[in-house]
């Protein structure tokens, strides 16, 4: 920073640093949270967040409720024969979407290990539909995945994912 005194940005590092710790201790303490944690991209900010905006997982019958309920769907605009579909609803808590936007935009951007899939899934999506659009699909993806982890008590397993998949397949050649 130009300007500042070596003095103050050493005295904002060490502050800086003091918030980061309590955090860390915060999401370690936190049961929800250290679940959260292990699905992919979702550090400590993102998993507290989103296990306060959540609350009680129960609340929802369908882990699809959670996209609109987070406000991470389109808008639709229905009047006569006027139908339009238009940016996402933004209803719902601000800072849980705005976290999962950015874990999406992790997924997207660096290697993370365990998330090929997601990424691929997301990828298709940015090709046809451009690259914002995907990081919300995907983010969506997430909070789905993230309340099924809460609902279900265990961590993400990327791998149980495809061997259920497999199962339906062969189910289907059979």
């Amino acid at each position: 920073m130009p300007g500042v005194p070596r003095s103050a940005r050493a005295v904002l590092l060490a502050e800086f640093s003091g918030f980061e710790k309590r955090v860390r201790a915060m999401a370690r303490l936190h049961e929800k949270a250290r679940l959260l944690m292990s699905t992919p991209a979702v550090g400590t900010i993102v998993s507290l967040t989103f296990a306060c905006a959540i609350d009680d997982p129960s609340r929802f019958t369908s882990s699809k409720q959670v996209g609109p309920y987070l406000g991470l769907t389109p808008k639709k605009y229905q009047s006569g024969q006027t139908d339009d579909t238009g940016r996402i609803s933004r209803h719902g808590d601000a800072s849980a979407r705005e976290a999962l936007y950015e874990a999406a935009h992790l997924i997207l951007t660096k290697p993370i290990k365990g998330c090929s899939e997601l990424k691929s899934w997301a990828m298709r999506i940015a090709r046809r539909a451009g690259a914002n659009k995907a990081k919300v699909a995907l983010a969506r993806k997430l909070a789905v995945i993230m309340l099924r982890t809460l609902k279900d008590n265990v961590t993400f397993n990327p791998a149980a994912k495809a061997a259920s998949t497999r199962r339906v397949d062969d189910a289907k050649t059979d």
